[in-house]
C-alpha cells in the first residue's frame, strides 16, 4: 500500500491505453506548477470559471506528457510570455492524452 501518492486519470484506467495521462511530476515540480497556476488564475483567468486546479492539471499534464517545461523560468517570466504559454496550454491541450495539439509550442519548453 502506498501512502501519500495519488494518481488521477481523466478518461482512462487501462494500462497501455494511449489515452492514459502520466502524472509523475516531482514534489518540487508540483510546487512550481501550483505557483504557476495561482499566478495564471490571478493574472490571466481571474474573470473566468477556470479553477486553479484546472490550471495545475493542464500544466502538469503538459510537463509530464511529451512537452517538458522550464517551470522556474515560466513562473518568473514577463506578463506577455507568461500569457502566451498558459493560455496556449489551456486552449491547445488534449485532455484525453495530456499532449499539446495544433502545433502549439510553449516558449518555455525544454
Amino acid at each position: 500500500m502506498m501512502v501519500g501518492m495519488v494518481t488521477f486519470y481523466f478518461y482512462s484506467f487501462k494500462k497501455g491505453d494511449e489515452r492514459m495521462i502520466n502524472w509523475n511530476a516531482s514534489r518540487f515540480e508540483l510546487e512550481l506548477i501550483s505557483k504557476i497556476a495561482k499566478r495564471a488564475k490571478e493574472d490571466v483567468f481571474n474573470c473566468t470559471n477556470v479553477s486553479v486546479m484546472d490550471l495545475v492539471m493542464d500544466v502538469e499534464a503538459t510537463h509530464c506528457n511529451g512537452n517538458p517545461l522550464k517551470l522556474d523560468e515560466l513562473l518568473n517570466s514577463d506578463r506577455g510570455n507568461f500569457l502566451h504559454d498558459v493560455t496556449g496550454i489551456y486552449h491547445h491541450i488534449n485532455r484525453k492524452t495530456g499532449k499539446l495539439e495544433d502545433c502549439f509550442s510553449p516558449r518555455y519548453s525544454l
